[in-house]
């Protein structure tokens, strides 16, 4: 309902220029996947249509011939299958145990970071809500070991700046960090989000 009648379509209501817009909106999509709860996206928003839903019309599917718009179809794409893939994201959504605040606090940075959890696995969600990256930004992890970036929504796959964590290793050190016994150091795309995973 929020894409007729007048209100717009989700593309339209992020703000910045054209490239921010499509971020934030890859931003907004993936951290509303790691979120707990259903998960509802209206017709053409999965590919950032320009204009909000009329029943009267057809879909703009031509603008599948745009990589900004492909990007978002992948990343919709990719983030049904890690959804379905990962027991973490929806197993326990609406069980206190599936979701524990890393930091909900850290307004100058406009960062947001959760953990989602089933049974004992786990994954790490940050989102950065501002155009500019964030490196050496470290966050406190629930455990030792060897965390993966698993998804970055601002990837290149998804017509991002592919600023991240690429495939290397980062080492959580015991180095104690927002009420967590380990914390590790990571790069922060601008106007994205990253989920990391224990190795």
């Amino acid at each position: 309902d929020e894409v007729v009648h007048g209100k717009q379509s989700m593309l339209h209501k992020m703000p910045g220029d054209e490239w921010q817009r499509f971020a934030n909106l890859r931003a907004l999509y993936t951290y509303m996947f790691c979120h707990p709860g259903k998960k509802l996206l209206f017709m053409g928003t999965e590919f950032g249509q320009g204009q909000e839903w009329i029943s009267t019309q057809i879909l703009d599917w031509y603008v599948l011939d745009y990589p900004y718009h492909q990007g978002v179809q992948s990343l919709v794409k990719h983030l049904n299958q890690l959804y379905k893939e990962l027991p973490a994201l929806h197993h326990d959504e609406f069980d206190w145990r599936g979701f524990e605040w890393i930091d909900c606090h850290d307004a100058d940075n406009s960062v947001l970071s959760f953990v989602r959890r089933s049974d004992d696995q786990f994954v790490v969600v940050v989102v950065n809500f501002t155009p500019q990256p964030h490196h050496g930004y470290r966050i406190g992890v629930p455990e030792a070991g060897e965390y993966r970036e698993i998804f970055n929504s601002d990837s290149e796959f998804y017509a991002g700046s592919n600023t991240g964590n690429g495939g290397g290793a980062l080492i959580a050190e015991e180095l104690s960090w927002m009420n967590r016994p380990y914390s590790i150091s990571l790069t922060l795309p601008p106007l994205a989000a990253v989920i990391l995973q224990l190795k």
